[in-house]
């Protein structure tokens, strides 16, 4: 089944410079696998087509459970030069959290679904 990020992960993000940096953190190492297979830098990159102008790099950081994505060219110039209402990324985990990913319904509790508690 197919279900949003969100009920086996959370997300935190900001601004580097002109690009945006997400951490999308597992709940579970069950649910870190599936972040690592699903969740690629191409998937991403087209996840946000209309807000990253530029590439997606994806870094592993295993002994968090987590993959960090850094968005190049995402915030209009950034900060004080951007006239974008998020110029700085902080929605762009929220957003991250919405893409979905397939999961045998029977594993939902493992990966960390709050929903199915």
């Amino acid at each position: 089944m197919k279900i949003p990020l969100h009920r086996i992960a959370h997300a935190r993000s900001g601004d580097k410079g002109d690009g945006s940096n997400i951490g999308l953190i597992a709940y579970t190492p069950e649910g870190f696998k599936v972040l690592r297979q699903q969740v690629t830098a191409e998937r991403v990159k087209e996840h946000f087509a209309q807000v990253c102008l530029g590439p997606v790099e994806r870094f592993e950081v295993p002994n968090l459970l987590a993959l960090n994505f850094l968005l190049h060219d995402s915030l209009g110039g950034g900060g004080t030069e951007s006239l974008k209402i998020d110029a700085q990324g902080k929605t762009h985990g929220q957003g991250l959290l919405q893409l979905e990913v397939e999961v045998p319904e029977d594993q939902l509790k493992s990966l960390g679904d709050s929903a199915h508690g």
